[in-house]
C-alpha cells in the first residue's frame, strides 16, 4: 500500500468515526435532550437514552482499551456493557458519560491517525484483531446504537431531524 493510499484510508476511518454522511453524528443525537427524557423508555422499546449512551460509551471504551493494552480486561458480557438502571443517577452522570465518550473517541482517532500505528498488524494479545478491524467495529457499533437513539428520541417527541 502506498503512503497516499494509507493516508486516504486513515482519513476515511476518521470520517467514519466522526459520523455524518449516511449516519447521525453523536453530537447531534445527544444535543439538547431534556433531563426528564434521559431515563424515559418508550413503550415496547428496550432502552432509554441513558441506557444507549452508557452502552455506547462502555463498548467504545472497551474496544479502545483492548486495542491499546494487553493488560485490559473486558467487562462481562452483556452485563458489563449496559448501565444498571434506565435512568441516569443525576445530571452529572449524563454529562460525564458524554465527556468520556468524546475523550475515548478522540483517543481512537489519534491511534488511527498515527502513521506509526500499523492498521493491518494483528494486535499481539488478540486472536486476529487489527486496529483497522477494531476501528470499523466501533464505527459500526456506534452507528447502530445512534440510530436507536434517534428512534427513542422520535418516540419521545424529542427529535427534530
Amino acid at each position: 500500500m502506498t503512503k497516499d493510499h494509507e493516508q486516504s484510508l486513515r482519513q476515511h476511518l476518521l470520517e467514519l468515526l466522526g459520523g455524518g454522511g449516511a449516519h447521525a453524528k453523536f453530537e447531534e443525537v445527544v444535543k439538547d435532550l431534556p433531563v426528564k427524557l434521559r431515563g424515559a423508555r418508550p413503550n415496547k422499546f428496550p432502552h432509554s437514552p441513558w441506557m444507549l449512551l452508557e452502552h455506547l460509551r462502555l463498548a467504545q471504551w472497551d474496544i479502545l482499551e483492548f486495542s491499546r493494552s494487553a493488560k485490559h480486561v473486558s467487562p462481562d458480557w452483556p452485563s458489563g456493557y449496559w448501565p444498571k438502571t434506565e435512568v441516569p443517577p443525576n445530571a452529572a452522570a449524563w454529562n460525564q458519560s458524554i465527556k468520556r465518550f468524546r475523550r475515548d473517541r478522540k483517543s481512537l482517532e489519534k491511534l488511527v491517525a498515527n502513521p506509526k500505528a500499523d492498521l493491518f498488524a494483528r494486535i499481539p494479545w488478540g486472536d486476529g484483531q487489527t486496529i483497522l478491524r477494531e476501528t470499523l467495529l466501533v464505527a459500526d457499533h456506534n452507528a447502530y446504537h445512534l440510530a436507536q437513539f434517534v428512534d427513542v428520541r422520535r418516540m419521545l417527541g424529542a427529535w427534530k431531524g
